[in-house]
């Protein structure tokens, strides 16, 4: 069960799937285009009447339809709103079911994602969690603990945050005197099996690899020792 009072949010490896549709891990990733996934390949789907459903199975590899898809809008550091395709958000009626009628958001139509254990469940302003009504497939939100039937998986296909340090050769990661000793270690030749590292300042090093001009740099340094099989 997901505790409500005590919530951390747990970093989990993420993975795609085929269409684009990527599995949601942490807070800042849900915004712009979403889908709720209950079942494998099943997601919660609005009707034009307002109300929302449990959709039928895509075959593995397809996206959700049109009318599974929500927008996702972060209203705070732990909550969201929700918008459906046909332009209302979200909220919970007095008969536990969800509905998306309502032209603006007010504390009704606030959502907060609770992650815990690689697992995620979506509270209600109600403070009861989202799951599916088994014999009619309605989407309710009814319970005040996320047991297995509240857990599901958030898809998203916005572009994902590429880290820059994902383009950085593994040899230039570090310190100076690492980066330098890495490719050194590379490149040089050393039958007695000790390092010739250039003893000079590394001034013109730093500043070389801030210009991004640092392999010009540590090869005339590597040139200097007359060590290296690719400088002498």
């Amino acid at each position: 069960m997901i505790n409500v009072c005590k919530i951390p949010i747990i970093m989990v490896i993420t993975y795609y799937l085929p269409g684009g549709w990527w599995d949601v891990t942490i807070f800042k990733e849900i915004t712009g285009p979403i889908a709720l996934e209950f079942e494998p390949h099943c997601y919660v789907k609005a009707l034009d009447n307002g109300q929302f459903v449990l959709g039928g199975p895509h075959p593995e590899g397809s996206g959700p339809d049109p009318e599974e898809i929500l927008t996702a809008i972060p209203i705070s550091d732990s909550k969201i709103a929700l918008k459906s395709g046909y332009n209302k958000y979200l909220r919970v009626g007095m008969d536990g079911r969800l509905y998306g009628r309502s032209d603006a958001i007010g504390s009704m139509e606030q959502w907060e994602p609770v992650f815990e254990d690689g697992k995620i469940a979506i509270l209600s302003a109600m403070n009861c969690f989202i799951s599916i009504d088994d014999s009619t497939s309605d989407v309710i939100a009814t319970s005040k603990k996320a047991g297995e039937s509240e857990i599901l998986k958030i898809r998203s296909n916005a572009p994902r945050e590429k880290d820059n340090k994902d383009d950085i050769p593994e040899e230039e990661r570090g310190s100076l005197k690492s980066c330098e000793i890495n490719y050194i270690k590379k490149f040089q030749s050393f039958q007695d099996r000790k390092l010739r590292v250039n003893a000079e300042d590394r001034s013109e090093v730093k500043k070389a690899r801030i210009e991004g001009k640092l392999h010009e740099a540590l090869l005339d340094r590597r040139a200097k020792m007359k060590s290296d099989k690719f400088c002498k």
